[in-house]
């Protein structure tokens, strides 16, 4: 679909929609219509191209129901069969899913074997029955116990779930094995590899208008409100949005709870600055001896000594494996302190009441929010080889005290990207209206456009 076509096909979709027939872009907050989309279409925001809401067919429910179930079924296979077998010298280590959480435990390193445990386990395991739960009781058409904190839960899951994180990082642990032992694929890893595309698309057809109806607007009008809304933002027109059903509701009529879903509303994320500040701060201070000091250590034959992030990448270029040193570079290096810098920009230019290209800043912010989970890929790859690496006196690898700072530093700059509210990039903008005329917007358009 081209951009134009995009920015005019919208859909009961997964943001911004409201029973009125209204919808709000949750990272610039404009005001848009919601009116129906011909299959396969999504709709994107004429101001910072963000996605507010993509086509939902009437086999929506079903496909999702299919696609979430056959997941937790590979999920229960990948878990429960054998994932690697390493042999060397005679003696072979089977490897299962569990085993690396469960060796970083047995060493000490209680709080990354939990962060691993959490990331590639636990939290893809629950957002997975949680889903069918929401999907099966939608199904029957009965309104389950819980129905919005179960959504909330399910969404606040969406970016610790790490599945294809950790999917890269098992490909690179099979490299770097490849010259110290014979390494053999078990059934979970294939279960494993096919439930991430599996997932990718339950993901993909997950969406809250499958629990929350909502209404289209009806001859270009949303009941006659028009007239009261200012077209800048949602905000400036009295409104706030629901993170959790995407509904509008006025500012004067409730309270701090949405009245649909029970979700909490605020105008803004609660001291966005200041909780950003203080997490990119803690963050900054974790990575200096993440980087520093030695994050893991190799033994063979009762010899070896510990490395740090950079001399791990350093060794891999100069053993002529220098994609993996690159991914790896990429993922540990370029990618904490990239985010710090872009963070410490976008909070800079807020405080600083910049008006310079807002959509740019967006489109900057959203991209250092995707890309926070990769720089665990080392987290995840330390677990795997203590696991199948625990030879004795043949050979052992043991993580360093490099990977817990490692580990807080990459937790703490995620939630620094979820701390930060976009949508104070646009507070002091002065919104144009005008569009281009190649492009079709008749269901895209600015409040004052789309009512005018």
């Amino acid at each position: 679909m081209t951009a134009s076509v995009a920015r005019s096909a919208i859909v009961a979709g997964s943001r911004g929609v409201s029973t009125h027939g209204l919808i709000a872009c949750h990272e610039c907050d404009a005001v848009y219509r919601l009116e129906a989309l011909p299959e396969g279409a999504a709709a994107h925001c004429s101001f910072c191209d963000a996605q507010l809401y993509k086509h939902v067919s009437t086999h929506t429910l079903e496909q999702s129901m299919a696609l979430h179930f056959a997941a937790l079924m590979l999920f229960i296979i990948a878990n429960t069969l054998p994932f690697i077998s390493l042999k060397f010298a005679g003696r072979v280590e089977t490897d299962m899913l569990m085993s690396g959480p469960m060796a970083l435990f047995n060493v000490g390193m209680d709080g990354i074997g939990l962060l691993v445990l959490m990331t590639s386990i636990l939290f893809p395991l629950l957002s997975m029955v949680a889903a069918l739960y929401l999907l099966i009781a939608a199904r029957l058409d009965i309104q389950p116990p819980g129905k919005g904190m179960v959504y909330r839960m399910v969404r606040f899951m969406e970016p610790w779930s790490m599945l294809g994180v950790f999917m890269l990082a098992v490909l690179i642990a099979i490299v770097k094995l490849l010259d110290l032992a014979e390494i053999e694929a078990g059934i979970a890893l294939f279960a494993f590899a096919a439930l991430l595309p599996v997932s990718v698309m339950a993901q993909q057809r997950f969406d809250s208008s499958l629990f929350w109806p909502h209404q289209f607007c009806e001859g270009g009008r949303d009941g006659g409100k028009n007239g009261e809304i200012n077209p800048n933002s949602a905000l400036k027109g009295g409104l706030l949005h629901c993170h959790t059903c995407a509904l509008l509701v006025e500012q004067s009529k409730h309270g701090s709870h949405c009245p649909r879903c029970g979700g909490h509303l605020h105008a803004r994320k609660p001291d966005s600055l200041a909780r950003t500040w203080a997490l990119l701060i803690a963050a900054i201070v974790m990575l200096l001896p993440a980087n520093i000091l030695p994050i893991m250590t190799v033994i063979r034959f009762g010899q070896g000594e510990p490395s740090t992030i950079l001399a791990g990448v350093v060794h891999l270029i100069g053993a002529g494996m220098w994609p993996l040193g690159l991914i790896i570079f990429f993922a540990s290096i370029m990618v904490p302190v990239s985010k710090l810098v872009a963070l410490v920009f976008l909070l800079f230019s807020v405080q600083r009441k910049s008006t310079w290209k807002p959509d740019d800043r967006t489109r900057l912010y959203r991209v250092t929010e995707m890309i926070g989970s990769w720089s665990m890929v080392d987290i995840f790859i330390i677990g795997i080889l203590t696991s199948l690496v625990s030879l004795d006196a043949l050979s052992t690898i043991r993580p360093g005290a490099a990977a817990s700072y490692f580990a807080g530093a990459v937790v703490l700059t995620m939630l620094a990207a979820q701390s930060f509210d976009p949508r104070l990039i646009w507070d002091d903008i002065e919104r144009c209206s005008e569009h281009d005329g190649n492009d079709a917007v008749t269901d895209a358009l600015p409040m004052e456009q789309a009512h005018g």
